[in-house]
């Protein structure tokens, strides 16, 4: 195992090669990607690169395409960059962030919508019961009375 901040930075570099190197292919299936991360094992053996694409299902399905009958060439390219003495093996990895982005903003919109909903229902309804149904913590002055009589004749004694 390798050093974790070493690794880190490994995997760091392995992103920017491999952003770099992606508008050098000459593929027409490629459509518009974006590198996002890149992670490496701690051995240095195997890099997933992760990446997101401009487009539909199709482009998203020809642009992975693309990328595994490039892989070979990214691999060369950046094992020799690197100067490691194995190449990692590049597994790419496609990144959904927009999908859960947008999956979780319908979720949070849904969420309000339903939060309103209560609010609205809640508008102008009353506690069933007493206001404050727990017992206060004020003594009456009748029981104050009758303390004080009782510590009174307790002192006679």
């Amino acid at each position: 195992m390798s050093d974790p901040a070493k690794t880190r930075r490994h995997a760091e570099r392995v992103r920017e090669l491999v952003a770099s190197l992606v508008r050098e292919i000459k593929d027409p299936r490629l459509g518009m990607v974006t590198v996002t991360d890149a992670r490496i094992t701690g051995d240095l053996r195997d890099a997933h690169v992760y990446y997101t694409v401009l487009g539909d299902q199709t482009e998203q399905a020809s642009t992975a395409a693309a990328l595994e009958s490039a892989k070979g060439m990214l691999r060369s390219r950046v094992g020799h960059a690197l100067g490691l003495r194995h190449s990692p093996s590049l597994t790419f990895v496609l990144d959904n962030v927009q999908d859960h982005a947008k999956e979780i903003d319908d979720l949070l919109a849904a969420a309000r919508h339903r939060d309103a909903e209560v609010q609205r229902l809640a508008a102008g309804k009353q506690y069933a019961g007493d206001p404050d149904p727990y017992k206060s913590d004020d003594v009456d002055e009748d029981d104050d009375e009758a303390a004080d009589e009782r510590v009174g004749a307790e002192e006679k004694r």
